[in-house]
């Protein structure tokens, strides 16, 4: 990063304190989605700003950093006053820097996909399927015999 940048690689307005280092998530470009947010916290510290910005991390959760996504989810919702042009300059950072459509893929925690049952696995589960009635069945009719050799021996 060079002297006089931001967290997010544009250049420091004078008075503003160095921010620390990070990585990036766009590496073409060594910008971070959250380090255009820290700049806007630190740019516009009002009570708006933090809710608002808040906001919009809850939703980058939610849609793996994609910042097309999370906006498009937080329209339905309502923002606190005043923090419509703080999204809004959060829209055209990133846009500018080309982290606002970010796409990372599958998540790779969520579930693969079921595979096909071949022929052999499904015959194998049918006979299990059938063995366990199979044994069911005796169990019953084992059960049943006992019962009656008990309450037939009980009356002599």
């Amino acid at each position: 990063m060079r002297e006089g940048a931001s967290a997010s690689g544009r250049a420091l307005r004078a008075g503003s304190p160095s921010p620390q280092v990070g990585k990036g998530i766009c590496y073409e470009s060594g910008v971070s989605l959250y380090g255009i947010i820290a700049d806007l916290r630190r740019e516009h510290p009002t009570p708006a700003t933090m809710q608002t910005l808040d906001l919009v991390v809850a939703e980058l959760g939610q849609t793996r950093d994609n910042l097309k996504e999370a906006v498009a989810n937080l329209d339905g919702k309502p923002l606190p006053p005043g923090g419509k042009p703080v999204l809004d300059e959060l829209v055209q950072r990133a846009r500018e820097d080309g982290v606002y459509d970010l796409d990372y893929g599958p998540d790779p925690y969520d579930k693969p996909p079921p595979e096909p049952l071949d022929e052999g696995t499904a015959g194998i589960g049918a006979m299990l399927a059938l063995w366990s009635l199979a044994g069911v069945a005796l169990a019953v009719a084992a059960t049943v015999v006992g019962l009656r050799a008990i309450f037939s021996s009980g009356s002599g």
